[in-house]
């Protein structure tokens, strides 16, 4: 599988942190909680700017779960739909030679899927095969990377595209003082991203052109033990209340570099074989953990620290735009091995081998 295109699709409304921290104290907590508490979350998240689904000054009027789902719903299938088509153009592609659309998302509830929905507003065919994923969270980045390319192993001359969609502001609950609230409330950002990717016979006909285009060469799923109170949702009246331990570094820094050691290993592959990482900015703890794990120093993993400052954590749709901030800005050493990463919810990890088209 080779992928062709990642672009990615931001709200209009951007903010500073320390203005979203000003309407999340006032607004959206009130008289609940320290502000001195939120100041010091929301400065360790090391975010400088993030971008919401609406206004800031709406929040307050999102009366209860039906209302934030409604915004979820109308915001995410046009952003989804424009990171989409952009990509789709970036390769001179049209809504019309999609064969299989996946999308992503933990952020909000929408039957029909999103993806029908997007599809029926780009003018997709009516016979694409659709996989809406529901609960992965910010795996679902690269597993969904991965699932693309287990269908296009088996359809090598189909055009497949990822769509992830993840509005977190509009899950964060105003009578919740829990840590984990708090800690979200100033990590998670809004937006959308897409992947074009092709099957290996459609790729051995397209000419590779100036903009790198890396291949998806392998993929490994690895789920946690005893970790399902690690990272999630607790669904109530209230919407969706977050479930985040602190103990998530501790879980990175216990399985994950091992995971990696086996995964390269069964393809030949080291340590030193790895040139470049697209990882899933998880906050900057976890990222510390990472760099640990895979015993890397931090410009290693530069391009996921910068995408943290200036856009927060996206959930699944963050390491798609680190993904598409590497090949954009600094792109890989043709014939050069990459590995991307996340985890999420379950707990668990998703590993993909990437290398860069020669």
């Amino acid at each position: 599988m080779r992928i062709l295109s990642v672009r990615g699709a931001l709200p209009e409304h951007c903010y500073p942190q320390e203005q979203i921290t000003d309407s999340f104290a006032a607004i959206m907590m009130g008289e609940n909680v320290n502000r001195a508490v939120v100041d010091r979350f929301h400065r360790n998240a090391c975010v400088e700017t993030r971008h919401t689904a609406i206004p800031l000054e709406e929040y307050a009027g999102l009366g209860d779960f039906g209302a934030s789902n409604d915004a979820f719903i109308a915001a995410g299938v046009q952003l989804g739909a424009r990171a989409v088509v952009d990509a789709l153009k970036a390769v001179d592609l049209a809504p019309d030679d999609v064969d299989l659309l996946v999308s992503a998302t933990v952020t909000g509830l929408a039957v029909p899927s999103l993806d029908a929905r997007v599809a029926a507003l780009t003018g997709m065919r009516d016979d694409v095969v659709r996989v809406p994923i529901v609960g992965l969270g910010c795996v679902a980045g690269a597993a969904g990377v991965a699932r693309l390319h287990d269908y296009l192993v088996g359809h090598p001359d189909a055009v497949a595209v990822l769509m992830s969609v993840e509005l977190c502001s509009l899950t964060l609950q105003r009578d919740d003082t829990s840590v984990a609230n708090l800690v979200a409330s100033g990590l998670f950002g809004d937006g959308t991203a897409a992947v074009v990717a092709v099957g290996a016979r459609r790729a051995a006909q397209l000419a590779t052109g100036d903009a790198p285009q890396p291949e998806v060469l392998a993929s490994r799923s690895r789920l946690y033990p005893d970790s399902e109170r690690t990272m999630g949702w607790d669904v109530g009246a209230g919407g969706l209340k977050i479930v985040l331990d602190s103990q998530v570094p501790d879980v990175v820094r216990r399985y994950v570099g091992e995971d990696v050691r086996r995964f390269l290993a069964d393809h030949d592959l080291g340590h030193d074989d790895i040139e470049w990482y697209v990882a899933h900015p998880g906050g900057p703890k976890v990222l510390e953990a990472l760099e640990d794990a895979l015993e890397v120093d931090r410009e290693a993993l530069g391009m996921t620290w910068d995408s943290l400052r200036r856009i927060g954590n996206l959930s699944s749709a963050s390491v798609l735009h680190v993904l598409a901030d590497t090949l954009a800005d600094r792109p890989p050493r043709p014939g050069s091995y990459g590995l991307m990463l996340a985890m999420g919810p379950g707990f668990c990890s998703e590993l993909v081998l990437l290398r860069a088209a020669a």
